[in-house]
């Protein structure tokens, strides 16, 4: 598996247990990176996916409400909410990962946590997204100047 790859599965289950626990972010992602052995360099990765998803999160629940509103979060398998959020903090937010490769990334990410049916629907919901790509970002960037 591809170091970002890696990186990208150690944040998601970081995600996935500070959502299901309310574990402090600090301890989670310590103990995932204890636990996983990670290429040099790719720390930063998921401290920057998890930290990045946590500090936008109401602005993303409310971007995959708006444009998703058929997929309500709340009856959202937890790990499908997390790999969406994470996909779109990498598109929209952080914005040094392509669009085609957060969905492919989280595509992938799906078929190995998620259900059956997960794959499909993280195409699919982010498929949504894609074409809203800038109206995203830019309402991420107002929350951000807004803080």
């Amino acid at each position: 598996m591809k170091p970002r790859r890696k990186a990208r599965c150690v944040a998601l289950q970081a995600l996935y247990e500070i959502d299901c626990t309310g574990h402090p972010a600090a301890d989670v992602i310590a103990q995932r990176l204890e636990d996983d052995a990670l290429p040099d360099g790719v720390h930063t990765f998921v401290y920057q996916l998890v930290n990045g998803v946590l500090e936008h999160i109401s602005i993303m629940n409310a971007v995959i409400h708006r444009y998703a509103p058929e997929w309500p979060l709340d009856q959202m398998a937890i790990i499908d909410r997390n790999i969406l959020r994470m996909a779109i903090f990498e598109f929209a937010v952080g914005g040094k990962t392509p669009i085609k490769v957060a969905i492919n990334e989280a595509v992938e990410l799906a078929k190995i946590f998620g259900s059956d049916s997960a794959p499909r629907f993280i195409n699919g919901v982010l498929g949504t997204l894609a074409s809203r790509q800038d109206e995203i970002a830019q309402a991420l960037k107002r929350k951000e100047s807004d803080s």
